[in-house]
């Protein structure tokens, strides 16, 4: 199985590592910044820097220098995966890219936030709790209730994207899990299970569940005959 993995070009080797050891994790070989979903099954948007505040329709007010090319590769991503109903699991910005594109707004800095310190690759401690609603297919993954997650994000959701639901949330009110109902898979946290996906079930049983939406989509592909033009 292989999806895309998009990074933009301003991330570390160290913090590239991290995704692409999770998704192996669960038998999926990440293809990086592809320019297109034509050869992949899955669309996998990472953390990183900040979604340019213009695309939001906001002058620059706390957001940090912005990655226009990678803005603009991952809305498009995003919408053709949309289109094709191909599975698409946010992470971090990956979750404020996904809420942009359906026309969301965000908060652009959020300094009071816990942030979680970073430790072994794939072990890193939790930094606050959050609630997952109970109907929502996030909870179908991971359970319902309070779950400890980790943090190293200062920005979030102000206002909700078109479609999108939201499906975990902080103490503090911080958006932390949106979903869109009707979508074959289309899962966003505000937080990085992939750095604790050693530690934590319910982080692994989220990338399992990616992996299994990802194999489902792949084999409709697959019994699918292909026509040529």
């Amino acid at each position: 199985m292989r999806v895309a993995a998009t990074f933009g070009t301003k991330a570390s080797e160290d913090r590239i590592a991290s995704y692409e050891h999770a998704l192996r994790e669960v038998e999926i070989d990440p293809v990086r910044n592809p320019e297109s979903l034509d050869a992949v099954d899955g669309l996998l948007l990472t953390g990183g820097s900040d979604v340019n505040p213009a695309r939001y329709g906001q002058a620059k007010k706390g957001s940090g220098e912005p990655d226009d090319l990678r803005d603009e590769l991952e809305i498009r991503l995003f919408q053709e995966a949309l289109t094709a109903g191909i599975p698409v699991l946010g992470i971090c910005r990956g979750l404020q890219l996904m809420n942009v594109g359906c026309g969301g707004t965000l908060v652009q800095d959020l300094p009071s936030h816990p942030q979680s310190e970073r430790g072994e690759p794939g072990k890193h401690p939790a930094a606050h709790r959050v609630w997952i609603a109970p109907d929502s297919r996030l909870a179908a993954i991971m359970g319902a209730g309070g779950y400890d997650v980790n943090s190293r994000h200062h920005q979030a959701i102000e206002s909700l994207g078109q479609g999108l639901e939201v499906s975990a949330i902080a103490p503090d009110g911080v958006i932390e899990g949106i979903e869109k109902p009707g979508e074959a898979f289309v899962v966003a946290v505000q937080w990085h299970p992939e750095d604790r996906i050693l530690v934590s079930e319910g982080d692994r049983k989220l990338f399992e569940a990616f992996a299994a939406a990802v194999l489902k989509t792949l084999d409709a592909r697959r019994a699918t005959p292909r026509t040529s033009s």
